[in-house]
């Protein structure tokens, strides 16, 4: 029988919000904690609609204070910014660490492949969502999983949570973003 892995060090991926008339880069926030404790906050950017989330995340991690104690990436959706959608097997790569995606709901795949037919690259966007695989419902909420079993991502959920359905450094990450693209926070994450 396989050991589970006690992924304790996490960071978690969330973006800023920005206006519908925005262009450029958005603001993205990575939150770094180690069983719920906050240890560190980490900034970089997206291009909106882009596709330089993993390239982008990988270098905000990896060029880090944190990037050795870092054990998973968490992301709140697999797109950032619109539709930015990160290529988890180049992310997976670049790190070489577990990547969870987590959503409080599935996805509506009717609406996201619509609008992603109506934006440069959407093909290429709508395959790596479909090379991702489909979310599975795990412990309350959704995911998808890279470089991690059921049970690891199971017990990622169980030990990251402190306030609420989602993974701490998600929520610190949501919290931040939101203050860091609005000036505040506001809502759940």
């Amino acid at each position: 029988m396989t050991a589970v892995r006690r992924l304790s060090n996490l960071l978690g991926v969330d973006d800023a919000p920005f206006a519908r008339e925005h262009r450029g880069d958005v603001a993205i926030i990575g939150t770094v904690c180690t069983s719920g404790r906050l240890d560190g906050v980490l900034r970089g950017k997206v291009r909106r609609d882009g596709a330089d989330a993993a390239r982008r995340i990988a270098a905000m991690l990896l060029g880090s204070p944190f990037a050795e104690a870092v054990q998973a990436v968490v992301l709140q959706g697999i797109a950032l910014a619109g539709f930015n959608v990160v290529d988890l097997d180049a992310l997976h790569e670049a790190i070489a660490r577990p990547i969870l995606v987590v959503a409080r709901r599935p996805p509506d795949l009717v609406k996201i492949r619509a609008a992603l037919d109506r934006l440069p690259g959407g093909t290429r966007k709508w395959n790596l969502i479909q090379r991702a695989g489909a979310m599975e419902p795990l412990a309350g909420v959704w995911v998808q999983r890279k470089g991690l079993g059921v049970a690891e991502a199971a017990l990622l959920l169980e030990r990251g949570r402190v306030h609420g359905a989602l993974p701490e450094p998600l929520r610190l990450a949501h919290l931040i973003a939101g203050a860091f693209g609005r000036g505040y926070s506001k809502g759940r994450a």
